[in-house]
């Protein structure tokens, strides 16, 4: 396995966070704090451009969460890479 494919699948891991955590208020109340898993969307970003994972996370745009991630696209030839950022919805 390249050096690459590990750091990409240790951040893929770092960014699969639990689906919800709860917790509780001192009257009882439950609170559920739900998370998005943006591993799935940025697997397939990098796979469609083919460039390296610089960062991946959850927002909420227009009232609707996307993952926003971040990959680094090598440059054809002599040209520089680079950096595109990709909102995919969840």
């Amino acid at each position: 396995m390249k050096i690459l494919q590990i750091g990409l699948i240790a951040a893929l891991a770092a960014m699969a966070a639990p689906a919800a955590a709860q917790m509780r208020t001192p009257d009882g109340t439950t609170i559920v704090h739900a998370a998005a898993d943006c591993s799935g969307a940025a697997s397939q970003v990098v796979g469609q451009t083919g460039g390296q994972l610089l960062s991946a996370s959850a927002q909420t745009q227009g009232g609707q969460t996307v993952c926003v991630i971040t990959v680094l696209v090598p440059g054809s030839g002599n040209e520089r890479p680079k950096k595109v950022t990709v909102s995919v919805p969840q």
